[in-house]
């Protein structure tokens, strides 16, 4: 498949590496092309550059968010929740696409662990999908640590991944993918709707505080269910 990787921080580099080493067709969007790569310094989170992962990657180029999202059928949104409906702005004619959203509702301004700006009675999936109506939006992988969405078998033992969305065949086309990057089917549970994106979001704030407290973000939830 033709794959638009939106974001170039931690999770998009993980996210565009898996997809490329699976035969994918993979492009990476982000903002202003010139300004990323000029970036020469890890950032906050010790993730280096776009430019020096770009270098060992043969099959994989940057792109301006519309450029890469013009011939994709799957865009994967692994931009900071912030910034999401700007990204999905500026590339254009979403009709049809599928997009595999990755994004939280983080709130970092009042210091400390972040808070959710989108909660309670919607999410951020939800504001995607009504603002984009004619995309069809599958939240998905934003409860765990970038190295286990794309291998969970790292993690040693079998864990949950959720999976939101309105359209069933987008969601077919996400479990597809699940499903190459390792996840089992008894391991892919489908929630519902995309209304159902508030309940995954809202596993963030625990997420923090397990990672705060062990300080190890080598972790996932999983649903095990009684006879």
């Amino acid at each position: 498949m033709n794959i638009a990787v939106f974001g170039t921080g931690s999770v998009g580099q993980a996210l565009a590496n898996r997809l490329a080493e699976l035969s994918h067709q993979v492009l990476i969007g982000t903002r202003n092309v010139e300004n990323a790569l000029a970036k020469t310094e890890p950032d906050g989170m010790g993730t280096p550059p776009i430019s020096e992962f770009l270098k060992s990657q043969a099959s994989i180029s940057l792109h301006t968010f519309a450029d890469a999202a013009k011939d994709a059928s799957v865009i994967v949104l692994a931009t900071m929740g912030h910034g999401a409906k700007e990204a999905l702005s500026a590339a254009g004619n979403l009709d049809g696409k599928i997009i595999l959203d990755i994004t939280n509702p983080l709130d970092f301004s009042g210091g400390g662990l972040p808070t959710l700006f989108a909660s309670n009675d919607t999410s951020l999936g939800e504001q995607l999908q009504a603002a984009f109506p004619t995309a069809h939006f599958v939240k998905s992988l934003n409860t765990m640590y970038n190295g286990l969405m794309v291998n969970p078998r790292a993690l040693g033992e079998d864990s949950t991944v959720f999976v939101s969305g309105n359209d069933a065949g987008a969601k077919a086309t996400v479990v597809g993918i699940l499903t190459e990057f390792g996840w089992k089917d008894s391991e892919i549970l489908d929630l519902g709707d995309i209304t159902t994106a508030r309940g995954t979001e809202s596993l963030l704030p625990i997420w923090l505080r397990v990672y705060s407290a062990t300080k190890n973000g080598f972790f996932n939830f999983k649903v095990a269910t009684g006879k």
